[in-house]
């Protein structure tokens, strides 16, 4: 089992990187929060899940040991696989997914890539003891939103971390994205938000 790699980013594709270690380069297949904090040339840890197929061994990589302790937690309910754990982990913050599986948030699981009502009852029943999500000061409060509210910015959050945004990034914009009354209108308006930052 390959427990990390300490690496150069040589190449960044939409859903893998190659990393050289030494003279060999790894194709690592990464979620987008963590692809968002890699640049070429740079040289990073990246915590490793080793999936061996028949036809392939293929690496999966985190920058987090949180993100990579959540992977592991979702390739353990039936009917998701590693690929399946990578698409959730792009599409809603660490926080957001924990907070839906504690507080029994079906509505939101069932937003995620390759999450029918069945998959997200069992991530509830599985993983409702086992997860985490950060404190108040860290998070988005989604619980102080009404249902509709809560999905638009879930909806609105998943757009942005797949522009290449990091949660960091988003969850303040976010804050201050109440009056929004759809999820287009959220995405228009964090969008202005970071090009007056620049």
């Amino acid at each position: 089992m390959i427990g990390y790699l300490h690496g150069r980013v040589t190449h960044l594709l939409v859903d893998y990187c190659l990393l050289d270690v030494q003279g060999v380069g790894y194709r690592v297949f990464v979620a987008a929060s963590t692809r968002s904090r890699l640049h070429i040339g740079e040289e990073v840890t990246l915590f490793t899940h080793l999936n061996v197929r028949e036809d392939a061994l293929l690496l999966y990589g985190f920058y987090s040991q949180e993100e990579y302790n959540l992977f592991q937690l979702l390739i353990s309910v039936a009917g998701i696989g590693p690929k399946g754990a990578l698409g959730i982990l792009s599409a809603i913050t660490i926080d957001r997914l924990c907070q839906a599986i504690q507080q029994k948030q079906t509505a939101v699981l069932t937003k995620l890539p390759g999450i029918g009502k069945k998959s997200a009852e069992r991530m509830i029943l599985e993983l409702k003891d086992k997860v985490n999500f950060a404190s108040e000061a860290d998070e988005i409060d989604f619980a102080a939103e009404d249902e509709a509210g809560s999905d638009m910015l879930s909806e609105a959050s998943a757009a942005l971390f797949s522009l290449g945004y990091t949660q960091a990034e988003v969850s303040p914009v976010l804050r201050k994205a109440a009056p929004c009354e759809s999820v287009e209108e959220i995405i228009k308006f964090a969008l202005k938000e970071f090009a007056g930052r620049k």
